[in-house]
């Protein structure tokens, strides 16, 4: 009407009465449709407290599901009552969307929180025997339908390894080769070396704080940090596994792998020890015939 259209002119251009239009005019805000007298809430502090801890143990569900177990616990709810708690735990920013939490979990990275790894500080580098020792896992195939995990232990500095095959890597197998790694490595290890692997967390990386062991977990994309026991893997994959007919069970595997172990640490002559088995060069060192320091 401003520019010059009349109000019939007006009222058409913008879909609405004439009657309408000139109220518009009368009062250009908007008035809130609100009610003068809203329900007050009924809901009991007990209640959003179960609400909010159940959202919070499963985030993806919503009223239908969050309802019969509220209801199971012996609250008085509707599920239109469980869905408006659930809207109100979100405005507080106590919950989160269920729409959000799935866009979050296409790109989140889901990792165990360590609670007794450390990063592996830059730079640092055993200069005695059980210094650090580096672990890992190797993933070998020994029959047609059949395959196994071989965990290896090797210390850096003596060249020494243990050895044990399980069916598979878990974090539970992960502790009882500690154990054999304990009992089989002749000195004393102060810290262990591992990935980012989850065979060496939870259960594993409790029994490292349980036995005083300083546990250093490895950056990210960072296999060259590993490079001593990933030469030792190729070592039993290709010295052992691929050289011996061997069986597919684990239990009969393990004593063979007991054999080849006493092999690379006794007899084999490794080249970084000038020629030395890991059992001499630990021999020597006793005697004092070799430095502390490796150069």
């Amino acid at each position: 009407m401003e520019d010059g259209l009349s109000a019939s002119q007006a009222a058409r251009a913008v879909g609405v009465s004439r009657a309408t239009l000139y109220r518009w005019k009368e009062r250009p805000s908007l008035r809130s449709r609100r009610p003068h007298h809203v329900r007050q809430r009924q809901w009991s502090a007990a209640l959003i407290r179960a609400v909010e801890r159940l959202r919070r143990d499963y985030p993806m569900w919503g009223r239908a599901k969050l309802g019969p177990l509220v209801r199971a616990e012996g609250f008085t709810a509707s599920d239109m009552t469980v869905g408006r708690i659930i809207a109100h735990l979100v405005r507080r920013g106590a919950a989160e969307p269920v729409p959000v939490a799935r866009r979050a979990a296409k790109t989140r990275r889901w990792t165990a929180r360590r609670r007794h790894a450390v990063r592996l500080p830059k730079g640092l580098k055993p200069d005695i025997p059980g210094g650090i020792v580096q672990l890992d896992t190797v993933y070998v195939q020994v029959g047609p339908q059949s395959h196994i995990k071989h965990f290896t232990a090797y210390d850096p500095v003596a060249k020494w390894t243990v050895g044990q095959a399980f069916r598979r890597a878990t974090a539970h197998a992960a502790s009882l080769f500690l154990d054999k790694m304990l009992a089989d490595m002749p000195f004393r290890i102060e810290a262990i070396q591992v990935d980012g692997g989850s065979e060496f967390k939870a259960e594993f990386e409790q029994a490292c704080k349980n036995k005083g062991l300083i546990l250093y977990e490895l950056p990210p994309k960072s296999p060259k940090l590993n490079a001593g026991v990933e030469r030792c893997n190729a070592a039993w994959r290709y010295e052992f596994y691929a050289t011996f007919d061997l069986p597919t069970q684990v239990d009969q595997i393990n004593p063979l792998i007991d054999c080849f172990q006493h092999l690379y640490n006794h007899h084999r002559p490794h080249g970084a020890l000038g020629g030395q088995t890991p059992a001499s060069y630990l021999s020597a060192r006793t005697k004092g015939a070799i430095p502390s320091q490796m150069s």
